[in-house]
Formats: C-alpha cells, sequence, structure tokens
C-alpha cells in the first residue's frame, strides 16, 4: 500500500506540475499540444507503472528513488530539472503569442515517436531489474549483457534522448526546441561519470565495456 501510494502521488504531482507550466504560460487549458503531450506522456506511464507494480515492485521502488547522492550527478539532475521547466514554459508562452509553432503533423509525428521509444525505455527496466534514477551500485547487482545491452552500453538513456527531443514537437514549439537540446550533452556527461562509478564498484563492467563498444548509438558513440 505504501508504495502503490507512493507511486499514485508522485505520479500526481508530475501531472499537475506539467499542467502548470505548460497551459499557465499558454493562458488556457485548450493548448492541443500540451493535451497531446500529458495523454502521450501519461498513459503509458500509467500503463508500464501497473505493470511494475504487480510483476516488478522493488524495480518500481528503486525507479521512484529521486535524491542523487553524489554531487556531480545531482549537478546533471539539476541541469536537466531547469531544462525541463524553461522547455515548457517557453512552450506555453509560444503557443500564447503564435510565436515559432510547428503544424499539427509535426505534433503527431512527435508523439508516434516519443511511445515508440517508451516501448525501447520499458524494455530496458524489464531486462535490467537494478534500474535506478539515483547513480549506485546496488547489493548483488550483476552486469546486465544481453538483449538491448548487448548492443548499446546505456539504451535507456538512448531511450529517454529520443523521447525527450520529441517533446518539443508534440508541443509544437521550436523555441522550446532550443531548450531541449541540451539534453543530449547532459546525458553524455551524466553516463560519463556513471560509467566511473561502474567501473570502480560493479565487477565485471570493465570486461563489460570491452565487449559492448557503443555507448548510445551503434556504430557511431
Amino acid at each position: 500500500m505504501k508504495l502503490l501510494l507512493s507511486a499514485l502521488s508522485k505520479a500526481l504531482l508530475g501531472f499537475l506540475l506539467i499542467c502548470l507550466l505548460l497551459f499557465f504560460p499558454a493562458g488556457t487549458i485548450h493548448y492541443p499540444g500540451g493535451v497531446r503531450f500529458l495523454l502521450t506522456l501519461f498513459i503509458p506511464m500509467a500503463i508500464s507503472g501497473i505493470i511494475l507494480f504487480f510483476k516488478y515492485p522493488d524495480l518500481l521502488k528503486n525507479r521512484l528513488k529521486a535524491k542523487e547522492k553524489q554531487k556531480e550527478q545531482s549537478l546533471y539532475v539539476k541541469l536537466s530539472g531547469c531544462m525541463f521547466l524553461l522547455g515548457f514554459i517557453s512552450a506555453g508562452i509560444s503557443y500564447r503569442l503564435g510565436f515559432l509553432l510547428l503544424p499539427k503533423g509535426f505534433s503527431i509525428a512527435g508523439c508516434i515517436v516519443f511511445v515508440v521509444f517508451y516501448l525501447m525505455y520499458f524494455e530496458v527496466l524489464r531486462e535490467n531489474v537494478y534500474l535506478s534514477r539515483t547513480i549506485e551500485v546496488q547489493k548483488h547487482q550483476k552486469v546486465i549483457d544481453t538483449g538491448l545491452y548487448s548492443v548499446i552500453r546505456h539504451p535507456m538513456y538512448t531511450a529517454t534522448i529520443f523521447m525527450f527531443l520529441s517533446v518539443p514537437f508534440i508541443l509544437s514549439s521550436l523555441l522550446s526546441l532550443f531548450f531541449f537540446l541540451f539534453y543530449p550533452l547532459i546525458i553524455v556527461l551524466r553516463l560519463k561519470n556513471e560509467e566511473k562509478v561502474l567501473e570502480n564498484g560493479l565487477e565485471g563492467y570493465s570486461e563489460y565495456k570491452t565487449k559492448t563498444k557503443y555507448r548510445l548509438l551503434p556504430f557511431i558513440w
């Protein structure tokens, strides 16, 4: 019951916060891109949350951890928060002023891209039960080197990059895209620090790095 209440309260808080950041600057709740984004985000999130609750409760508990202990990682989390804040607010302002807006077709395409990579994100959660929102080596943790992890070392980050780069298109805002373009840079910095932590604390990770060469994109990096 405690886990359920924690998950529901965080989801509700996130929903209300995003509504505030989008619709208040837009000056109306009749912001089609904002509505599409809420549906595209929270419907898959609700479905995956139900699955995790019943099948992988320990993983759900790990995913609800939000306080980053490491100083560098805490900085990257704060930078991501600022990016989302500015990205959402600027999208609402764009809609209110009719400034740098994209056609509806871009919004629909953005929704499709988001859902496709959300499915990839959920597959990563299914493959790696040790995933946490904070960077840490857990007790009895093992290196995962199968499935998507046999192709790239950080498939979750790959999924989130494409998901979040699709957000400005869903919101129909080129101005918002300017802020979301910082996300890949933040992720690159975050994963470089994360790999140092894993290499020092997780047995077999150095060998895994040698075996799986690419970090985010096969044959590129």
